[in-house]
């Protein structure tokens, strides 16, 4: 495995000198995968739950998962004790993608700067000393807190991280420019462009001072900015926890911030800091898997080690990283489309010469030999999560090389079964289906304006898609709880109407749940709208 780590960065990945590699069962593998792999994760009913569903179903269809690898500081990775050496190899290099991709890329910010095994061992110990003084009621504080867990604020703490700045500019510069004079003057490029050239003058010729001087001079020319600057402050304020629910909960809540209730909001954090560890795993599932496969496949077939276990070798990894026609496999979809775009890179066809070719004969035959490739995707894989590299790389280029195409599913009503055909092979379908597949969680926010001591007032961005309507009660029971008082919930809802003439329509309605005293309510607020 050290001989592996040379060659890995030989090859040019990056990655910390330490790691930690454990042999374990089967049976170890079930117990820890409720958990994420984390063994120092708090305790809680559901993870042994699901283990005992696990081992029940392993008995039924017996499988060996060859490995897994988890984002700590330094990273630890299990490998199945039915792994025999040369396979080891093989997959050390595919942990090798994985932990160079959770030391890099950008979406794992968060991530960088402490051990989260060690933080988790921290939480554990806690919850523990918790549950001995309140027993069940820190179990349901877990639920209630996991219900809400995805809505938990993880794009504001990566764009705090995307927007650091190497300088030192104050946050009424910044609004000046960034907000003042263009959502409240409307000034013209022009014009921002030359009071940035006044700005950076007076602070050339005074460091010390010279913000202060460029302050004083907009105060003469605009009156209203300092009024304008505090309001702004003000509303930044009221906004602080827009978007992070669990959050603004924790934060607001009249009931958690009584004294006696105060040991809540410990449990809340740790629910809430755990589900922002694990948001950019779940973004990035595509290109970190197909990261990890593209590294293990190249890395292995050049390495001496594979000589005896070609056969072997070919059979496995066909299995892992074989397209599937009918269901999604990432690893495939991941690794392909990293070749892709080292292909295309190389060829220089992602330069404005090539994009301009509109005749496919010669798009195919395009190539100025740039030999950018193997640059292109170490920059994918520092600054692109799911979203953005299948939306920007899938093309019908890449899905004619790998002959793609969306499934639909029809009654063959002759033979009263169901069969599988060919859709669409078009980009854009297939993207789509991509991106309908990744991981998207609601968007919810609180209405501050109807939001007060007796009343929580959540608002869904409705996104063409509504929410699990069996999972509202709970959740808001829940929620309910935690806020110490009533809390309604506007969302849209899909309604399929049967029409005279026996066609059928669906309608969006909008609707008010609210939950009081443990009661649930829906309300209609407004006029159906054809959907």
């Amino acid at each position: 495995m050290e001989e592996c780590k040379i060659r890995a960065r030989d090859a040019g990945l990056v990655f910390d000198n330490e790691t930690l590699e454990y042999i374990v069962t089967n049976r170890d593998m079930l117990e820890l995968s409720p958990k994420g792999m984390i063994p120092t994760l708090y305790d809680y009913w559901v993870n042994d739950v699901e283990t005992i569903k696990k081992k029940e179903i392993y008995k039924l269809y017996p499988s060996n998962p060859y490995e897994t690898v988890i984002n700590t500081r330094p990273a630890i990775s299990f490998y199945n004790d039915n792994n025999p050496d040369w396979l080891n190899i093989m997959i050390f290099y595919h942990v090798l993608g994985h932990i160079d991709f959770f030391q890099n890329n950008i979406f794992f910010r968060e991530t960088w700067n402490y051990d989260f095994a060690g933080k988790a061992l921290a939480d554990k110990r806690l919850i523990n000393s918790l549950r001995s003084e309140y027993g069940r009621w820190v179990d349901y504080i877990i639920e209630f807190s996991r219900n809400i867990n995805n809505l938990n604020g993880y794009n504001k703490i990566l764009s705090h991280y995307r927007n650091e700045k190497k300088d030192e500019t104050s946050e009424i510069i910044k609004y000046y420019f960034n907000v003042f004079l263009q959502d409240i003057k409307h000034k013209n490029t022009n014009y921002i462009s030359n009071q940035i050239n006044i700005f950076n003058e007076y602070i050339s010729n005074n460091k010390e001072i010279g913000e202060t001087l460029f302050l004083a001079n907009i105060n003469k020319q605009f009156p209203e900015f300092d009024a304008k600057f505090k309001k702004y402050q003000q509303s930044a304020e009221k906004q602080k926890h827009f978007n992070d629910i669990i959050e603004f909960i924790s934060d607001k809540s009249t009931f958690l911030n009584k004294e006696e209730n105060l040991w809540m909001k410990q449990v809340i954090d740790i629910v809430r800091e755990t589900a922002i560890y694990f948001e950019p795993q779940i973004r990035t599932k595509t290109i970190n898997e197909g990261w990890a496969s593209f590294w293990h496949e190249r890395m292995f077939m050049s390495d001496d080690r594979i000589k005896g276990h070609e056969s072997e070798f070919a059979k496995i990894n066909a299995g892992v990283t074989s397209i599937s026609r009918i269901g999604l496999n990432p690893y495939a979809i991941g690794m392909r489309l990293l070749k892709f775009i080292e292909n295309q890179a190389d060829k220089g066809k992602f330069e404005y010469d090539f994009q301009k070719i509109n005749n496919i004969e010669q798009r195919a035959n395009f190539n100025n030999n740039s030999n950018s490739g193997i640059d292109s995707i170490f920059e994918v894989r520092r600054n692109f999560n799911d979203f953005t590299f299948v939306n920007t790389f899938v093309n019908q280029d890449f899905v004619d090389e790998y002959n793609l195409f969306t499934v639909g599913k029809r009654l063959n009503e002759k033979q009263g079964i169901f069969e599988y055909y060919i859709k669409s092979r078009k980009a854009e379908d297939y993207k789509k289906m991509l991106i309908e597949n990744q991981y998207h969680p609601p968007l919810i926010n609180v209405n501050i304006d109807k939001t007060n001591d007796k009343n929580l007032y959540l608002v869904h961005q409705f996104e063409n898609k509504q929410l699990i309507k069996d999972f509202i009660p709970d959740t808001l029971i829940g929620i309910e709880f935690l806020w110490g008082n009533q809390v309604q919930l506007e969302t849209i809802e899909i309604v399929k109407q049967q029409l005279a003439n026996h066609d059928t329509k669906f309608i969006n309605r909008k609707v008010i749940y609210t939950c009081k005293n443990k009661k649930i309510t829906k309300t209609q607020i407004d006029n159906p709208k054809t959907a």
